[in-house]
């Protein structure tokens, strides 16, 4: 917990950046993961009230499989996820990932399936922007406390 409060002090940001930083973090993500995929989603398949997805998808760089827990909404066939990273100034590292390598795999549920990534643009994304905050209210004000404007990304099954 020292190293959290030390980063904070350190970077003087929001705590949202200091949350990034602690491999607490990282191993909370690892946890749900685990318990997720365990229970079929019965377990942690909801946060905040919203449904949640685990997203895997590769590293740009290490080339290595990461599995993140990501809330959505779900369009049609479609699931819509906010790259929000807590707030923090950048986006979360997944959404690196999808830019480099769009292919990933989802679960959700019990059911797992490949889905190709893309970030909603122009009227669209202000479309899904507007379903998103409907379905949670927390989304506007952490686009503020990040002061930059959140992707929105669509995952497209195959």
């Amino acid at each position: 917990m020292k190293l959290a409060v030390r980063a904070v002090a350190r970077s003087g940001t929001a705590l949202a950046t200091g949350i990034r930083a602690l491999p607490l973090s990282r191993l909370s993500a690892r946890a749900h993961a685990w318990v997720y995929r365990k229970t079929g989603g019965r377990v942690l398949g909801r946060m905040a009230g919203q449904r949640v997805l685990l997203l895997t998808n590769t590293g740009c760089r290490t080339r290595v499989p990461r599995t993140t827990p990501v809330q959505f909404i779900r369009c049609g066939n479609r699931f819509v996820v906010v790259a929000a990273n807590h707030g923090a100034p950048r986006p979360p590292a997944w959404h690196a990932n999808l830019l480099a390598n769009p292919d990933a795999r989802v679960q959700v549920g019990r059911y797992e399936f490949d889905v190709r990534a893309r970030d909603a643009e122009g009227a669209e994304r202000e479309r899904l922007w507007r379903e998103l905050t409907a379905a949670s209210r927390w989304l506007e004000r952490t686009e503020r406390r990040a002061a930059r404007r959140l992707p929105v990304v669509v995952l497209e099954p195959r």
